[in-house]
């Protein structure tokens, strides 16, 4: 896979970290006003590197692309203060253990306000919405470019995901499914299910029908986040696997019992999570289905 070319994107002026707002541990980077000729807001951006991506100068490695980045590792920025992902330390943890084959984890930021919007597929008559797809360009043709110049990530489809809660949850099922040329596998945590009427459902059927090659999902909603939400997830699980999705060869679905709609419900779900989605040595294992070969 090649990207489009772009002009270089560099710090702004004056936006140097101060102390007091640098990341919380020294594999983190932070890159703050990233802008794009898409959307008119700039936002963060923050790379975590594995523990040993220091090792290995040569080594390139898988890259997930999460929204909501603020929340992801650092309890000062989070929407919940001092609650967060617990990305950095769950990620780290299975790694160390083995079951997780090292990567790059991507948090972009949101820009608050301008959050609905960016994250929704289609305009909804109440709500509005509606700029997912603004918000895929500067994914596809803006950051991951810029995050492969700077960063030893890998291009190829399969070593790429994208992850999110919430509306970061229904922009990752919409956004995969239709840049399935640049994204092979997806954490799909208690996806808005629910916004414009469930028009997330039928984009799965029709799209289900022109794709040929099915990224890896992983998809979940806590019982703890109301009827509601788990009857969602349960409905678009159901029409995952009527589209050709299979149950633990490149579908996981869960109701996590007592999980909550927050960042200390969703932290229990990241490490079962990347074992889905990026197991320690995938490369070489026969039993993954093709397009993680």
């Amino acid at each position: 896979m090649s990207f489009p070319a772009q002009q270089p994107w560099s710090e702004p002026a004056g936006r140097a970290e101060r102390p007091d707002d640098a990341p919380p541990h020294p594999r983190l980077r932070l890159h703050r006003g990233f802008a794009s000729r898409y959307l008119l807001d700039a936002r963060d951006v923050v790379v975590y590197l594995p523990p040993c991506y220091g090792q290995h100068a040569e080594r390139r490695y898988p890259v997930l692309y999460v929204h909501d980045g603020q929340n992801l590792f650092d309890g000062r920025t989070s929407f919940i203060p001092g609650k967060t992902w617990e990305m950095r330390e769950q990620a780290d943890a299975a790694i160390e253990a083995g079951e997780v084959e090292p990567l790059v984890i991507v948090g972009i930021y949101n820009t608050g306000d301008r959050r609905l919007a960016e994250y929704t597929p289609d305009r909804d008559w109440r709500m509005g919405g509606g700029e997912a797809d603004k918000y895929g360009l500067l994914l596809t043709h803006e950051l991951m470019p810029w995050i492969a110049e700077r960063y030893r990530v890998r291009s190829e489809v399969e070593a790429t995901g994208l992850g999110g809660s919430s509306l970061g949850g229904l922009a990752t099922l919409y956004l995969g499914l239709r840049y399935t040329e640049y994204f092979g596998r997806l954490a799909v945590l208690s996806p808005s299910v629910w916004w414009n009427s469930k028009s997330i459902i039928t984009y799965v059927r029709k799209r289900a029908e022109e794709i040929a090659e099915r990224p890896r999902i992983w998809l979940d909603a806590g019982s703890g986040e109301g009827q509601r939400t788990v009857e969602d997830a349960r409905q678009l699980a159901r029409r995952l696997a009527a589209g050709g999705w299979r149950a633990e060869e490149n579908l996981h679905f869960e109701i996590v019992e007592g999980a909550t709609h927050d960042e200390t419900g969703w932290a229990r779900r990241v490490r079962p999570m990347l074992r889905f989605l990026f197991p320690a040595g995938w490369r070489n294992r026969s039993d993954l289905p093709t397009v993680l070969k």
